[in-house]
């Protein structure tokens, strides 16, 4: 195995470039010091995440690199423990990438690599063949359309957060797992760090969960947190009652755990996009990657999708305009991120005439259905919001799409309150939502959280996105919907 290994190792350094090869024996000198010697290496063991996009991809491979390096040259090297992040908004690429990473790397093998993934909620070795469970898309489902109904706005607006706060869960369990590790490699670019930090010490603070250590410098310390906010965050998405235990402290003897910064080592800003390095991995272009600030994060096209639904249906507009609104987003995001010219016309060159849009709206549909089991009229359905609020919005979103309905109106309500109604009117209103009865008459007896005081946690993850930057939000249900309300009903 020893000869495979070196085998590996010098096939990664002809395809890492240059400045990768001159700055491996830094991040070869900067774990060595971490783990407090040479000699203790063998018994040092990290966890990196990885999230399908190219940087992740980039830094693993330097991060092999280290590991077999080390071990050409002395008794033991570091044990590298891989948590991948699988959002329902992955795209198949994605997935496939990570795995062909996996395989050039040779890291399945390695008794000295670890390949993890949660799955319903538990930790289990990684495999991209794995399909999600039906309660698994169901939780996933229920998230998004339940954000949807009760802040009415875009759920673009929700997805960066949420994610990150997935994101947490998963490492928090992976630092737990079989015996926890020593430090966290962190492979983020300096700025976006100190944005996912910021946001995150804000989001803490506003709930009263900041730790004793500050999260910057303790590991352990931010996964707990945003583990703990993530579970609040459900609550309030499904109604039940506060419970808010008092934040588990840990051991404030122990030492703290670490974050070991190595963007500067293996991020090569001459060549942002090494063609070498990519046909190694097998890494193939990922639109969603490019298209969104964090891959996996959400997946951009069902993003374009729902902002043409909501020009259309909210904003009594043009499908097209409102794809045109969110590509325009995604170039400025490009452009910041200094990708070539010839991406960006890739990625947006796919929605120019008539026939492309229908084409990429059909996909977007074909995407939320496989990934979170939705319809187009469901996605519609939670734009309009028309639930909440003892169903404010229901007799205005009969009318601009299903008028055939209104004769059923009453019995809708019926239904809502908890009062008999007939079994196909309950059942068309569960088949057009997605949603289940008790969800439904959940929705029924709260307010909008935009509107409530003090701001939820729901209101304050929509307004300002874990990238730090508040939300331009297009103009909602509950703006329009003021001039044409027809009344509410008891």
């Amino acid at each position: 195995m020893q000869y495979i290994y070196q085998q590996v190792l010098q096939r990664l350094l002809e395809h890492l470039s240059q400045a990768q090869r001159a700055s491996l024996q830094l991040l070869i000198q900067r774990l060595i010091v971490a783990a407090g010697g040479i000699e203790r290496i063998g018994g040092f063991k990290l966890m990196f995440t990885q999230d399908g996009s190219q940087n992740a991809s980039h830094a693993l491979a330097c991060l092999r690199a280290a590991q077999l390096s080390i071990a050409a040259r002395s008794p033991g090297t570091f044990q590298l423990r891989v948590a991948v992040v699988r959002q329902p908004g992955m795209s198949a690429t994605a997935v496939s990438n990570i795995e062909h990473g996996f395989s050039a790397l040779f890291l399945h093998d390695d008794p000295r690599v670890e390949l993890l993934m949660l799955v319903d909620q538990q930790l289990l070795p990684f495999d991209s063949r794995h399909c999600p469970s039906a309660s698994q898309q169901q939780a996933e489902r229920h998230e998004l359309l339940l954000f949807g109904h009760l802040l009415a706005g875009l759920p673009r607006a929700g997805f960066g957060s949420h994610g990150y706060l997935r994101l947490a869960e998963l490492c928090r369990q992976a630092l737990d797992w079989r015996g926890g590790v020593d430090a966290i490699i962190s492979a983020q670019p300096l700025l976006e760090r100190r944005r996912y930090l910021a946001w995150s010490r804000r989001a803490l603070r506003e709930e009263d969960l900041l730790s004793i250590r500050p999260i910057h410098s303790c590991a352990a310390s931010l996964c707990e947190g945003l583990s703990e906010l993530r579970r609040r965050y459900l609550e309030q998405l499904y109604g039940q009652a506060k419970t808010f235990p008092q934040a588990a402290v840990g051991d404030v003897c122990a030492p703290a755990m670490r974050f070991i910064t190595i963007d500067d080592l293996v991020h090569d800003p001459d060549v942002p996009h090494d063609e070498r390095l990519n046909r190694f991995l097998g890494y193939r272009f990922d639109e969603q990657y490019y298209a969104c600030a964090r891959s996996g994060t959400a997946n951009p096209l069902l993003l374009a999708h729902l902002s043409g639904l909501h020009a259309q249906f909210i904003e009594d507009s043009d499908y097209r305009e409102g794809v045109d609104a969110y590509l325009r987003q995604a170039r400025l995001l490009m452009q910041r991120n200094g990708l070539p010219r010839a991406v960006q016309v890739r990625v947006l060159g796919r929605w120019q005439n008539a026939e492309q849009l229908q084409q990429r709206r059909a996909q977007a549909n074909e995407f939320a259905l496989q990934a979170y089991g939705l319809s187009e009229a469901q996605l519609v359905c939670q734009l309009f919001a028309p639930f909440v609020s003892r169903g404010l919005r229901l007799e205005v979103f009969l009318r601009r799409c299903h008028p055939g309905m209104l004769v059923a109106l009453p019995y809708l309500h019926k239904a809502l309150q908890q009062l008999p109604a007939p079994e196909p009117v309950v059942q068309w209103m569960i088949d057009i939502s997605g949603l289940s009865l008790p969800l439904l008459q959940m929705l029924y007896q709260r307010e909008p959280q935009p509107s409530a005081r003090p701001r939820s946690l729901l209101a304050r993850i929509q307004g300002r996105g874990a990238d730090l930057q508040h939300l331009r939000l297009a103009p909602t249900a509950w703006t329009w919907l003021k001039a044409e309300q027809p009344g509410g009903h008891g």
